[in-house]
Parts: structure tokens; sequence; C-alpha cells
């Protein structure tokens, strides 16, 4: 189920909307069906050492350890 951008011809409200199957999206402002799909934009890779050491401590937070390699995971507190 993809997440898309509208734009709604009838009040100009833009907005992101999860689209489930053949299900038509509709305007939250104004319930109007006449939309206007936008180009969304990418999510970056996580690949700089800031991305990727702010991801590591949310984890090791939540108590999860799975994306660190077996060498760094023997090197963690216990």
């Amino acid at each position: 189920m993809p997440i898309y951008d509208f734009r709604c011809r009838a009040c100009g409200a833009e907005f992101e909307q999860l689209v489930r199957g053949g299900a038509p999206a509709a305007c939250p402002r104004c319930a109007g069906v006449d939309l206007e799909r936008e180009v969304s934009l990418t999510a970056p890779r996580a690949t700089t050492p800031a991305t990727i050491a702010r991801a590591r401590r949310a984890a090791a937070r939540e108590g999860h350890f799975s994306h660190y390699a077996k060498a760094e995971r023997a090197k963690l507190p216990k």
C-alpha cells in the first residue's frame, strides 16, 4: 500500500494518503475526489555516519541490535 501525495482541485489542499488497492482517495478537507497526484520526495539512503549512528541509538533504546555486526554485538553491554 503506497503513500501518495495529492492536491485537491476543488479546495487546493495538499496532503499525503495511504492508498489501498483500488479504493479512491478523498480530500481530508472537503472530501472531494477530483485529485491530482503529485510527485513525492524519495527518502534518502541511510549511509551517512550520522544517520547510521542515530539509527543505532534508536535501536539500542528499543532494545534490539539485529542490524549490528556480530563483532559489534560482542562489544555491547549485556
